[in-house]
């Protein structure tokens, strides 16, 4: 959920810092929690974060197609309503776990716990977290990941990264997806977006890909691989 604003609270806003202290701090020991059991089990899990029609789920699924047999890999799908990314991933014979937020507009790290104990994943895997579409509320709450990966369209225009610099300065890596609308795109410039994420986090590693065609999508996997070889 979003707890940025309190209609009951009062007018000098410390209930509302009280409320959202108290709400992350819970989900900071839980997300510790997680964050040792994937330790401990070797579990390489990304937190993978977008606006809505990115292409987060057609990259998950190119990437489930060239990691299976190289190594286990399983996917909690974070979405307000349905399951149909859910279905998506395992109709690839991938272990998925939906979890529906219903109003709320991120993950927190006690539906990831909740979810991991369904998915049981296996020492040395990659665990995938997609979480809901949002470039705001998600930057906020750790999971316990080892990585927040932001993806970014390239339809979404250059200026993301200066609009939402949030979740961009706390993405250990970030994906430029949507590489292949780039001759229909009049007017937008791949390397001013680029310029944009490393202004704002000049840290995080850049790859530039197309999911549906495959373009970049070696250099992604491989960096995947390396991770949990670490």
């Amino acid at each position: 959920m979003c707890y940025a604003h309190d209609h009951n609270h009062h007018h000098d806003g410390q209930t509302v810092l009280t409320v959202e202290q108290d709400i992350l701090q819970h989900n900071n020991l839980l997300a510790e929690r997680n964050r040792g059991y994937f330790e401990a089990k070797n579990i390489y899990a990304l937190n993978l974060m977008s606006s809505p029609g990115s292409g987060k789920t057609s990259l998950l699924e190119e990437t489930i197609r060239r990691l299976k047999g190289r190594r286990p890999v399983y996917v909690i799908e974070g979405d307000q309503q349905t399951s149909n990314d859910a279905d998506r991933i395992t109709a690839l014979s991938v272990p998925a776990y939906q979890v529906n937020t219903g109003m709320g507009c991120h993950l927190e790290a006690g539906m990831v716990n909740h979810a991991v104990k369904h998915l049981s994943p296996s020492e040395g895997s990659l665990l995938f977290i997609e979480n809901v579409g949002n470039l705001v509320c998600p930057a906020l709450f750790d999971l316990g990941e080892a990585v927040k990966a932001v993806i970014v369209g390239t339809t979404e225009g250059e200026d993301k990264p200066l609009k939402y610099p949030n979740i961009f300065h706390e993405a250990g890596v970030c994906i430029i997806n949507k590489t292949d609308l780039l001759p229909y795109l009049c007017g937008f410039d791949i390397q001013k977006l680029r310029d944009n994420i490393l202004r704002v986090n000049p840290r995080t590693q850049v790859f530039e890909l197309s999911a549906t065609r495959g373009d970049g999508m070696d250099a992604w996997c491989e960096w995947l691989l390396e991770c949990t070889n670490t």
